[in-house]
């Protein structure tokens, strides 16, 4: 299998001369399914897709995943129709073609997190992660996977982001939910509750599509349309579950039915 560690539009023109098209263009398709954007070479079943054509003659490729987001992921083959088709999206059939990794682009949000997936810690502030669920009505197991994956519960974490305290609140969010220490756990515990339960309300409980808003904004999920295509995040969405289902267990409460894989 070939490796590659590239910048998406680098992608991109992979794809581009992957596309069995007329010489002079060559048509990429946007595809949208599940929550999470891809890019292939024909459009997928299932996804809606949005057809580019790429000038083979272009100085630069544009830009389809709507910002200077980057990614990690691999690039598929399969047969479609009778013909070779590659995507970003592991579709039935498929077989590995290519792999990549990139990292989020300069000012974006997004970080991996600083804490590490492991043991669960019920010891850690349980009076305020069980008053913030009872306040807000966000399942405790889900606010402290939150915060094992966000600081691992280090009260004094500060993010090369600049996200603070337990829950490692943006600035801009701890302003909004007026927090005046955002390193005191309580304000920070019970700030990143709030927020929380805004964010499930908005995704209608989808905690992959949640915890993505956490990491990476609001923002960037929508115009991604989904989970953003992000090494960092989507490897947080990834730990967050992970953790959830740790926490679950660990609080003896019913496992979390299985999601998709991002």
């Amino acid at each position: 299998m070939r490796h590659l560690r590239s910048t998406a539009s680098l992608l991109l023109t992979v794809l581009a001369l992957l596309a069995s098209t007329e010489a002079g263009a060559r048509t990429v398709y946007r595809c949208v399914q599940g929550g999470t954007v891809s890019l292939a070479t024909a459009p997928e079943p299932g996804s809606k897709c949005v057809a580019k054509e790429i000038d083979d003659n272009a100085v630069s490729t544009p830009n389809l995943w709507g910002s200077m987001g980057v990614f990690s992921g691999t690039l598929y083959e399969r047969e479609q129709e009778g013909q070779k088709v590659y995507s970003t999206r592991n579709l039935p059939g498929s077989v590995p073609y290519l792999k990549f990794t990139v990292q989020t682009p300069p000012g974006e949000p997004a970080h991996p997190g600083l804490g590490r997936v492991g043991k669960p810690r019920l010891d850690r502030y349980p009076s305020e992660f069980k008053a913030a669920a009872r306040r807000t009505g966000v399942d405790d197991a889900w606010l402290r996977a939150v915060a094992h994956a966000e600081s691992d519960f280090d009260a004094r974490a500060v993010s090369p982001k600049g996200a603070m305290g337990v829950m490692q609140l943006m600035p801009d969010v701890a302003k909004e939910y007026g927090v005046a220490d955002p390193f005191s756990s309580t304000e920070s515990i019970n700030a990143g509750a709030r927020h929380l339960s805004g964010l499930m309300k908005r995704y209608k409980g989808d905690l992959a599509l949640v915890a993505a808003a956490y990491n990476a904004g609001i923002g960037t999920v929508t115009r991604y349309g989904g989970v953003p295509p992000y090494a960092e995040t989507q490897e947080y969405v990834s730990k967050v579950t992970a953790l959830y289902e740790l926490y679950l267990r660990a609080l003896g409460k019913k496992a979390a039915p299985e999601r998709p894989a991002l």
